[in-house]
């Protein structure tokens, strides 16, 4: 197997990471308010979180893992298994944030599955 798939990999990883992380600090301070000056304070508070600021850096990280993946991999290659993130953040988020898994939320799963594996294939 390429290396340059596990560049992939790091993305995706630090993608589903950092959905799932801001996901759970969110749901710690609710929505957004209303009001201009709540907003800000509301917007301080999660940009500071050290949490979210570990989401954010691992977005960084990300972008560069797609740099060097995008630099070894033709786009046509490396850009479907993106598409893993959706299923990855579908049952996590499931097993997390008690979210629902319908029957088409899985269906699609299954789909976008058999999709990585038909087109790895070509």
């Amino acid at each position: 197997m390429n290396p340059a798939y596990g560049f992939v990999a790091a993305t995706v990883f630090l993608a589903v990471y950092g959905q799932l992380i801001v996901k759970w600090q969110l749901g710690k301070v609710g929505p957004i308010p209303s009001g201009t000056s709540a907003r800000l304070d509301y917007l301080r508070h999660v940009v500071l979180n050290p949490w979210v600021i570990s989401a954010l850096l691992g977005a960084v990280v990300a972008a560069f893992a797609w740099i060097a993946a995008l630099s070894r991999l033709e786009l046509s290659r490396a850009y479907p298994w993106t598409a893993a993130s959706f299923v990855f953040i579908l049952v996590l988020s499931a097993v997390f944030f008690d979210e629902t898994l319908t029957p088409l939320k899985i269906t699609g799963a299954v789909l976008i599955v058999l999709g990585l594996i038909v087109g790895s294939l070509t």
